[in-house]
């Protein structure tokens, strides 16, 4: 008889029909990871393996062992800067800009660290961060050494997720092959390279609320924050009240912050010109969308840092902030 390849093992807790399927614990998440990342499975195995986590929706104790396991193959840089906030983009935008890149300016023109990473191309007719980012002045690394100059230098740094795992990065590939995400959307966007104390996540589907909640206090991650962000970025949607999830050491907290603006209706921008951040970061160009966009973005990000005590304190700080940006300049490269 032919013996069973040392992988199926993982495919068939997933396939042993309704009554007897499970969800891998995270020791066997990490095991069937740490295969994974080290090409001990066969590319059919793959396939299937993603699809059946996709059908049954991975949890938390799932994306904890696959973030351990892909963590343990990092190739880091021997001084590792002390970053403040972890900050991920893997949906890109279709409706409007991602105008949570000036919020994020913001923040690291106020002292805050923070580290961005992403992917893009997985999905037709999006906008992705990295395609707006050196139009924009600010920095692509092509590696985390590189990136860790980068936050020692300007407070901000992107790395593109080939530069941080190379087969995560193949495996979000196979997007227009099984026609559906897979659960290394869900996965990338925990990393957190630089263990930053803060994370924040944006999401589509609310049901994803509770697996980053879950996978964050499974993997004793200080600070997060996560809520339905803007096409699934980490955006607020300025005209509808935003629920908030987060884990602050181990005990989770349900915030509702109150819309921004009266009108809930979001609007789509069809040109999806990138030149506009800048126009309205200088003032140039009036948009009362992407202010309270940005504004709102902003004040969820202070308040997670711990800037700011309640809603109300972290919107004014936000404001004010956004009020005193200095608009001679977006880009942080010099």
């Amino acid at each position: 008889m032919t013996e069973l390849h040392p992988f199926a093992k993982f495919i068939a807790i997933l396939a042993r029909g309704k009554t007897h399927m499970r969800s891998l614990t995270v020791a066997e998440a990490e095991e069937a990871m740490t295969m994974l990342l080290h090409g001990k499975a066969k590319p059919e195995q793959i396939g299937a393996f993603l699809m059946l986590l996709r059908l049954k929706e991975e949890s938390p104790e799932e994306i904890a062992g696959f973030v351990r396991g892909v963590r343990r193959t990092l190739h880091l840089p021997k001084e590792v800067p002390a970053v403040d906030l972890d900050w991920s983009s893997y949906a890109g935008k279709r409706r409007q800009l991602p105008w949570f890149l000036l919020s994020a300016v913001l923040l690291a023109r106020n002292g805050v660290r923070v580290f961005m990473h992403g992917t893009e191309g997985h999905t037709p007719g999006r906008l992705y961060t990295r395609d707006c980012l050196e139009q924009l002045g600010l920095p692509v690394a092509g590696g985390l050494g590189e990136a860790a100059a980068h936050v020692l230098r300007h407070n901000f740094a992107y790395v593109p997720l080939e530069h941080i795992s190379a087969v995560l990065r193949q495996f979000i590939g196979l997007r227009p092959l099984l026609g559906l995400r897979s659960p290394v959307h869900t996965l990338a966007r925990m990393i957190n390279p630089f263990d930053a104390p803060c994370m924040v996540q944006g999401i589509f589907h609310r049901g994803f609320m509770e697996t980053h909640e879950g996978a964050a206090r499974l993997l004793k991650q200080p600070h997060m924050a996560v809520f339905r962000g803007e096409g699934g970025e980490i955006e607020r949607r300025p005209g509808k009240t935003c629920e908030v999830w987060s884990v602050d050491n181990g005990t989770t907290d349900v915030t509702r912050w109150p819309a921004l603006l009266e009108d809930p209706r979001q609007p789509e921008d069809s040109e999806m010109n990138v030149d506009l951040l800048s126009a309205v970061w200088r003032g140039d160009a009036e948009n009362a969308y992407a202010e309270a966009a940005v504004i709102g973005t902003l004040a969820v990000a202070l308040k997670l840092l711990g800037r700011a005590a309640t809603v109300g304190d972290a919107e004014a700080m936000a404001s004010s902030m956004w009020a005193g940006r200095d608009t001679s300049q977006l880009a942080l490269v010099s």
